[in-house]
């Protein structure tokens, strides 16, 4: 029994001990800075931070957990933006809040972890070091502490400057994908015939057989990406930098049919288990094709695909299907923007 009291003594000396030294040394919160530079225009940068889809995207502290399930709220970009998440495996929760918003200058963020109802505000500044390099610094204050729960303080900065070193590192990697994408845009000749070597592809998507009428071929298009892209992004959790440009196929003459049967996919890198039977790969072989870029409203695109016939026709080639890859995604009532590439050989 005096054993027994002894060590009662003995533990309540070293929390009471413990709780002085917190009290005492520790303080309840941190402030710290962290500054970071990337080769990219702030107006680049900025939209990565202001639009929390993109956020989530590139961010560290969400990409690194696959169970992870955040919710969007209204207006999704910009001041008032917020999110939830939870992520059961690691257990915790919380929610993140745009307060402030000044277009590519500076960005007020509250986070609140797991029921704490003191949040971690961290502002972020932007700063232009030159046209196309921008400065971004942190400025981050933690939420106060009990004293018995000060020792974090300790990890704190070593963990958010952790996160942010791999945070940057998913940026710069999603910038670089969505700049090589606008060049590419910039570089467009459009309604110009062209002849391209194609590498294979491996698609996810669905087969489909619908009326020609006048729209009715478009709506339908736009209905069925939507299920694919649906299915890809969320059923399969894929990011959008992580799969190409829509791509249906279809007989390269049958815009003059009635109805119409094709083949609407996304490029993916592999083949991956799908339970739904809705949809179903489809390999691209490798092929050179006459290619056109046309913009415009979809029926337009017709005269572009007879220009691609008569070519092969005239070069005395033998044609396969023809591939409209959709550059901006199928929206009902919007111009397409295509690449139209009929694959031809001897």
């Amino acid at each position: 029994m005096r054993i027994f009291k002894i060590l009662a003594v003995i533990i309540i000396l070293l929390g009471g001990a413990y709780a002085a030294s917190m009290y005492y040394f520790v303080d309840e919160s941190k402030n710290f800075t962290i500054e970071k530079e990337i080769d990219y225009p702030v107006d680049k940068v900025f939209a990565q931070f202001n639009n929390l889809q993109n956020f989530t995207r590139w961010n560290n502290f969400f990409t690194s957990s696959p169970s992870i399930d955040i919710d969007y709220y209204t207006p999704y970009e910009g001041q008032g933006s917020a999110i939830s998440y939870v992520d059961p495996k690691n257990d915790t929760d919380g929610e993140m809040f745009i307060r402030y918003e000044n277009p590519n200058k500076t960005l007020k963020y509250q986070l609140f972890e797991d029921k704490n109802e003191n949040p971690t505000l961290v502002d972020v500044k932007f700063k232009p070091v030159s046209a196309e390099k921008t400065k971004i610094i942190w400025y981050v204050h933690t939420p106060k502490l009990a004293v018995w729960k000060r020792v974090e303080n300790f990890w704190t900065e070593d963990r958010f400057a952790e996160n942010i070193n791999k945070s940057m590192v998913n940026l710069k990697n999603s910038l670089g994908n969505k700049v090589e994408k606008d060049n590419r845009m910039a570089a467009i000749k459009y309604d110009s015939l062209m002849v391209e070597n194609e590498e294979d592809k491996l698609l996810l998507g669905i087969n489909v057989s619908t009326s020609n009428k006048k729209d009715a071929l478009y709506k339908n298009i736009v209905m069925n990406y939507n299920k694919v892209y649906n299915f890809v992004t969320m059923d399969l959790g894929k990011r959008d930098d992580e799969f190409g440009y829509p791509i249906l196929i279809t007989d390269a003459d049958n815009y003059k049919d009635k109805e119409v049967s094709y083949f609407l996919g996304i490029p993916l890198s592999k083949k991956i288990g799908v339970s739904d039977n809705n949809f179903n790969f489809r390999s691209i072989n490798p092929s050179q094709n006459y290619v056109i870029y046309y913009k415009g409203n979809y029926e337009g695109r017709i005269r572009a695909i007879q220009q691609l016939i008569q070519k092969a026709k005239k070069d005395e080639m033998r044609f396969g299907d023809i591939r409209q890859t959709f550059i901006e995604r199928p929206m009902d009532g919007q111009e397409v923007n295509v690449k139209l590439s009929l694959s031809v050989y001897k």
